[in-house]
């Protein structure tokens, strides 16, 4: 069966280039000229795609979009603004329309946005297989989680930038995987990129390509993030650090949903969705002028918190479950486990590093663990942030106070290392398998005693 679209514009000559395209595409279209007559095809039959004009004769084109969002949220609709309307088309996107499309009509970013839209509804019940599948990898069952949960599985249906603010190691990148995944585009590529580890000179060429000569070492063309993105999401980790400079040049590619190479002299049309995140306080940086508040409303326009781990406190047990398993099965050895102490002492911590310290404390005790079973002293958590748990247990157990255990280990773990690399000559990687761990786990333990 054809793909069913739905347009509403009292334009004649907007309406037959909509006509047009979307049928030479084997789109079915109905046509409306007004919101009344929407209502109208909307309750006789199903469509598959809505567009519409923002200004209609007896009414507001996001009032048409926040009623689809409450009766019709399976139909995608993409609103249609006149040129230089960002703000308007920033409006629609946030009360929930698929995506936009400004005045005049540029016929190849139209049909991306058809092409997209389809995409989603033909294969909703595997997007909703996929959200599924992708909850159980955003771990968690306290309320916090779960709101995040939910509100990937509503954006994943949108092409609005997505703000995914949050403190290091909560799982940033993780959120805007899941995004990706459960959204239309998942057949296509996801490119994350970390903007502060670019040298501020190659910004431009990383993020649009060059053409052969277009600087000193350009010996042949190269294609940029964005166009290696095409058709898929665009993933801006640290978006505080771009330059200034290249804020602008990015706002242009945004508003335009076009690039030009360095040295090029023709625009190249991009699909990309872009998803951006940082750990910094992305209002405060513009309130400074480090940030272009244009660019910040632009990315901006739906913002995703993903809570640091001790505000779901409830989840670390699950959490740490995980981790130990995934480290099992990278080590090839048996599963271990936490002793109820250790849960306790973990739950307690402050983890300032999040889930990403988590998972550092975890394979930093199984690396010396002697048994499948961790305890307090295994975790070796900072001093200040032991519990009352933690000398309870050491009384108990007849162990050496906190501070002799902590510098007992280090020195333990110093004189196995420092004999390892002597007898491979300083080969990391040589000197890790001696010790039967990771070489991550070495280069930890190295930058911890400050062996490098």
């Amino acid at each position: 069966m054809r793909p069913q679209a739905l347009i509403i514009d009292d334009e004649p000559d907007i309406l037959d280039l909509l006509l047009m395209t979307l049928e030479n595409m084997g789109v079915d279209c109905r046509t409306a000229e007004t919101i009344k007559q929407a209502h109208a095809a909307l309750s006789e039959q199903l469509f598959d795609i809505c567009l519409t004009d923002m200004r209609l004769p007896d009414g507001d084109g996001i009032d048409l979009v926040k009623m689809m969002q409450k009766k019709y949220p399976q139909i995608p609709v993409a609103v249609i603004t006149a040129h230089g309307s960002m703000e308007l088309a920033v409006l629609a996107l946030k009360a929930g329309a698929f995506d936009f499309v400004s005045k005049p009509l540029k016929l190849k970013v139209l049909r991306d946005l058809v092409s997209t839209a389809l995409k989603l509804s033909r294969k909703n019940e595997a997007v909703i297989d996929s959200q599924e599948s992708a909850r159980t990898t955003l771990l968690g069952k306290t309320p916090a989680i779960q709101d995040v949960q939910n509100k990937i599985a509503k954006l994943a249906r949108s092409q609005a930038p997505v703000y995914i603010s949050g403190e290091s190691g909560t799982g940033k990148e993780l959120v805007a995987r899941l995004i990706h995944k459960q959204g239309a585009r998942a057949d296509s590529a996801f490119v994350a990129v970390n903007c502060g580890a670019i040298p501020s000179e190659l910004v431009e060429s990383e993020f649009f390509g060059h053409k052969k000569g277009a600087f000193t070492g350009a010996i042949s063309d190269k294609q940029g993030l964005f166009q290696a993105a095409n058709g898929g999401t665009l993933f801006l980790d640290e978006i505080a650090d771009l330059p200034l400079a290249m804020q602008v040049k990015l706002l242009r590619a945004l508003q335009e949903k076009s690039v030009r190479p360095v040295g090029g002299n023709e625009e190249i049309s991009i699909n990309v969705r872009v998803l951006s995140a940082t750990h910094s306080n992305l209002a405060e940086k513009v309130k400074q002028g480090q940030f272009r508040e244009d660019l910040f409303y632009r990315v901006n326009v739906i913002e995703l918190h993903v809570p640091p781990l001790r505000d779901r406190v409830e989840d670390i047990s699950l959490l740490s479950d995980h981790i130990l398993q995934k480290l099992a099965e990278s080590n090839e050895i048996q599963k271990v486990s936490l002793n109820k102490s250790a849960i306790n002492a973990l739950q307690k911590y402050s983890f300032p590093g999040n889930v990403r310290e988590l998972e550092n404390i975890l394979e930093r005790a199984l690396t010396w663990l002697e048994g499948d079973v961790i305890s307090v002293a295994d975790l070796m958590l900072p001093e200040e942030n032991r519990t009352d748990t933690v000398d309870v247990e050491n009384k108990k157990s007849g162990l050496i106070q906190e501070n002799d255990l902590e510098s007992h280990l280090e020195d333990q773990e110093r004189q196995l290392i420092t004999q390892a690399l002597e007898s491979t000559r300083w080969n990391k990687t040589a000197a890790a398998k001696k010790l039967g761990i990771t070489f991550r786990a070495l280069r930890y333990k190295l930058k911890k005693l400050n062996l490098e």
